[in-house]
């Protein structure tokens, strides 16, 4: 026998002589219950089973289990998808052309609010510009055309997964 495979065999057996310790269980008069892997006065030597280290096969049935889990999901014929995704495409289609329109709409409404400053009279009867205001107002009008961009790209990734 080759020296590295009795040394191997020797750590193998070293490491499992090792692994199966003595446990040893002891209850005082109070009732205390100590354990340990030396032995002590007064002290029950446990019979463990050694704990399996090898996990066990998968079996037949588990393997038939799944086959037939997978045989009982539904499937439909390619004919009836295929019109699913048709179906699915002219919903998309429209909602592309819906939200198209809305965010033209949004352009618009930002381009007012930017060319619209925002002004109050004061009580000695000037004018001045609210400057808070305009802002708040041009940002949630940009607001409103980023939401509607993004809702626009997202609707066109659905498109280009269907086709």
């Amino acid at each position: 026998m080759k020296p590295t495979r009795m040394l191997l065999l020797c750590a193998v057996f070293t490491a499992s002589t090792a692994a199966h310790a003595e446990i040893y269980k002891r209850v005082d008069k109070e009732g205390r219950v100590t354990y340990s892997s030396e032995p002590i006065r007064g002290a029950q030597k446990l019979q463990l089973e050694p704990l399996p280290t090898v996990p066990p096969p998968r079996t037949v049935a588990k393997e038939r289990n799944r086959e037939s889990d997978e045989a009982a999901f539904p499937r439909v014929d390619k004919e009836t998808q295929k019109r699913r995704d048709d179906k699915r495409l002219r919903i998309l289609e429209d909602e592309m052309t819906s939200e198209q329109q809305a965010l033209e709409e949004a352009r618009t409404q930002l381009k007012v609010a930017e060319d619209t400053p925002q002004v109050y009279r004061a009580a000695n009867g000037q004018t001045y510009r609210n400057m808070a205001k305009y802002e708040e107002t041009v940002q949630a009008a940009q607001e409103n055309v980023r939401m509607h961009e993004n809702n626009v790209r997202a609707i066109q990734t659905e498109i280009d997964n269907l086709k």
